[in-house]
């Protein structure tokens, strides 16, 4: 176990192309999940945990690990399993998703496995944790189920959706029923607020659940106005984790692509660290902006939106 705990601060460093590092992990039973290790600080037995009043009843409690209070969430209630017992013998995933850091109380941790996001899929319908799945995928012929963190979160620390009055109001001098806004994530909480967020601005957004899908759709509108995609669609809004094409893959490619590569692209991802920075210089992004902060991912569209007009001009 001590090498699994090691490699993780190690490989939370690495970047690869449309390729995914997955940290598997046990709730309750032989059924494996997956988190994506970029967002993994480190992985520990789970500490001491102090109550708190007034909880949320999946919060098991609080720890103190260097210096700072982390709230310890019971993944396998999250998910709408038996609480897990015996947590002194159990494990603590420590994680960064939008901005925050939480801690994940896991019934045992596996290994990490490095696979290709094409061999990634959306969650089939009718499963029992669907609603908390984003995707899915297969390991020594055994399903792994990739939690849909966001979802969680959500339910249990409920973001801000609303763009404020003075973002909302902000001059777009565009004619705005000639565009659309392209949104492309595969958490559907993350879609909801993207959308909501954008709302504001009025105008028409297309929403796609993974890359492969957004990349099909600017094709295809290419070939409708036979030729420059971004006077029609001249933002993208993507994730960055997605089933099928990455963000990052998506980028690179609408950036090869004569015909949409002046397509305004901001990656829009709950992954932290420095990487992100490099990772965007080097497949072309124009913004990278962590969730989620309804003004400012507003703001950025809006900016975008402006840089589109002055080039037009």
């Amino acid at each position: 176990m001590a090498s699994i705990l090691d490699s993780v601060n190690q490989r939370t460093q690495m970047v690869g192309q449309n390729r995914l590092e997955l940290l598997l992990f046990q709730l309750n039973g032989r059924q494996r999940f997956g988190i994506n290790v970029f967002k993994v600080r480190e992985v520990l037995p789970c500490p001491k945990l102090t109550s708190m009043p007034r909880r949320n009843p999946l919060i098991r409690g609080v720890a103190h690990i260097r210096g700072q209070a982390i709230s310890i969430i019971d993944l396998s209630m999250a998910t709408g399993g038996p609480e897990l017992t015996g947590i002194e013998n159990r494990f603590v995933i420590i994680a960064e998703y939008n901005r925050t850091i939480q801690g994940f109380l896991v019934g045992g941790v596996d290994r990490i496995m490095n696979i290709n996001w094409e061999d990634v899929m959306p969650p089939p319908k009718g499963t029992g944790r669907g609603a908390y799945l984003t995707a899915v995928t297969q390991i020594e012929n055994e399903l792994v189920e990739i939690i849909d963190v966001e979802r969680i979160l959500a339910d249990i620390m409920p973001a801000n959706m609303d763009v404020s009055e003075e973002v909302a109001n902000a001059p777009i001098n565009v004619a705005k029923e000639d565009l659309t806004i392209l949104i492309t994530d595969d958490s559907s909480v993350a879609r909801n607020q993207i959308k909501r967020a954008l709302q504001s601005l009025g105008i028409t957004l297309e929403v796609k659940k993974n890359g492969k899908e957004a990349l099909d759709y600017l094709k295809e509108k290419s070939k409708e106005v036979d030729g420059l995609v971004h006077p029609h669609v001249p933002v993208l809004v993507s994730d960055v984790e997605m089933p099928v094409m990455d963000g990052y893959t998506l980028t690179a490619e609408i950036k090869a692509d004569p015909n949409l590569r002046d397509i305004h692209v901001i990656l829009h991802t709950s992954l932290s660290g420095v990487f992100n920075q490099a990772m965007v210089k080097k497949v072309g992004a124009d913004d990278f902006i962590a969730k989620f902060h309804p003004d400012e991912l507003a703001t950025a569209v809006q900016k975008w939106l402006n840089t589109e007009i002055t080039i037009k001009e």
